[in-house]
């Protein structure tokens, strides 16, 4: 059996993006994708969140892809203690 890929990211939804389904589109296409809401905010112009993936090492690269061709800003969350998993 292989072990879970786990993937810690934040984010970043603007340019009206902030209000639009990107993250459940992402998991509809990629349902074997798991995803945990670790910290979220959303303004009237940005929206951040912070999200641990997990599952195969291909689909949640796939799965980080379609959100950046969605326009969403994906980048990988550094040390602390926030999001971890």
């Amino acid at each position: 059996m292989t072990a879970k890929y786990k993937c810690k990211c934040w984010l970043t939804f603007e340019g009206g993006r902030q209000n639009e389904p990107c993250l459940w589109k992402t998991t509809t296409k990629f349902p074997d994708v798991s995803f945990d809401i670790r910290q979220a905010s959303v303004q009237q112009d940005i929206g951040v969140m912070a999200v641990l993936f997990s599952g195969e090492q291909d689909r949640v690269e796939g799965a980080l892809a379609y959100l950046r061709e969605q326009g969403v800003k994906v980048d990988p969350v550094e040390g602390g203690d926030l999001v971890t998993g």
